[in-house]
């Protein structure tokens, strides 16, 4: 047998949510594990799909992106955030916001570079960053309020710093970015070459009348940052693998010579599709309302049981600690939960590296509401 070279990522598996996906689906549990919802799209949104497939529109878009839906972002971002960015050379459209971290980091990370995380992290930020030769800084956001010490932070700051990646509003925890975050942020980065990833994907699901603090609003923190975002988050396309990345001219430059040689160009229809349909505002800008009536039904529905419901400002992801039900690790908890009780959830220590346990849980909410009923109905057996 021939002698395989190392791998390049030695210490990664399989995503934590799809082996709990897995392990709902055969155990015939309740998956709230993984972020998608289980409800059908806008039916106007499909149609116009299906107006541009049987229109011709089915070969190659262009590297960058359809023009009519760069257009309609760069529309969105300046109403929502009245920042300016040039739809042909300021705005890429990706494969998904994924792909849109992965190019940002592809462009710009190099051997021994040091880039910032924020733990609980999305588990593609730091296998992407080693990938490309770099070198990871965590910081630990710690239950139950996941605040940012910004001096700590400070001190993880160097001459190899090139990057800071955000998650804002922060999957799994459910916290988003005060004013004095982001102003702690114009601080570090003053007079550094330190670059800036922002994934938003969540933008437009902040609640109880908060606001999404985005980072292209601060001139200092725009000109270095690379702004990315989700179709998929923001219609309940997720399978669509839709999304964009919003920067400077110089670093879409940049990012597109490595987006070119990795998927090229994205779905032609579904662009064209996307771009008809956000031309009615209506569409996204209640999206806030809609998830913030699921995550009030859920909350409601375990406020009577031993679970405790952490804060939740933002995403479709609630967090839940358990501690007053099993002191089992929240790894062995989930799996326990998802087979016993047919309750799929994802354990809070997957998103940090030294596997931090704090008996925490996360359950998505983006699900209809026969399905958010029939899960706090088991739950409320624990």
């Amino acid at each position: 047998m021939i002698q395989l070279p190392l791998s390049k990522l030695s210490n990664v598996g399989t995503t934590i949510f799809s082996q709990m996906t897995q392990l709902a689906n055969e155990n015939e549990a309740i998956n709230l594990s993984q972020g998608f919802p289980d409800f059908m799209p806008d039916s106007e949104l499909l149609d116009h799909v299906d107006h541009f497939i049987k229109k011709g529109f089915n070969q190659y878009a262009p590297l960058g992106g359809m023009m009519p839906l760069k257009e309609e972002i760069a529309r969105k971002i300046e109403n929502s955030h009245q920042a300016v960015y040039h739809p042909d050379s300021e705005i890429t459209v990706t494969a998904g916001g994924t792909q849109a971290i992965f190019t940002a980091i592809a462009a710009f990370v190099k051997k021994d570079d040091e880039v910032i995380i924020f733990e609980p992290a999305y588990d593609c930020y730091e296998p992407t960053v080693e990938l490309f030769g770099g070198i990871v800084k965590r910081f630990e956001m710690k239950a139950p309020d996941y605040e940012i010490d910004w001096n700590t932070v400070k001190g993880l700051v160097n001459d190899k710093t090139k990057m800071i990646i955000l998650n804002n509003p922060n999957n799994p925890s459910g916290k988003i970015l005060k004013e004095n975050d982001l102003q702690e942020l114009v601080s570090i980065v003053k007079d550094t070459p330190i670059l800036i990833l922002s994934d938003e994907v969540y933008e437009n699901i902040v609640f109880d009348g908060k606001q999404h603090l985005s980072i292209c609003q601060y001139p200092e923190l725009k000109e270095r940052s690379l702004l990315v975002a989700s179709f998929g988050k923001l219609f309940h396309v997720t399978g669509w693998k839709t999304g964009y990345c919003a920067a400077p001219k110089n670093l879409t430059d940049e990012f597109r010579k490595v987006h070119q040689f990795n998927v090229f160009c994205v779905n032609t229809p579904i662009q064209l599709a996307l771009a008809e349909y956000m031309k009615n505002d209506d569409h996204y800008n209640h999206l806030n309302t809609f998830f913030q009536e699921k995550r009030d039904f859920l909350r409601k529905g375990l406020s009577g049981t031993s679970f405790g419901l952490l804060d939740c400002e933002g995403t479709y992801f609630q967090a839940l600690t358990y501690d007053k039900i099993s002191d089992k690790n929240d790894f062995d908890f989930a799996s326990e939960l998802t087979i016993t009780h047919k309750v799929a959830s994802v354990p809070f220590s997957s998103f940090y590296k030294n596997k931090r346990n704090d008996h925490v849980i996360r359950l998505c909410f983006a699900k209809k509401q026969e399905t958010l009923e029939r899960a706090i109905e088991n739950l409320s057996r624990l």
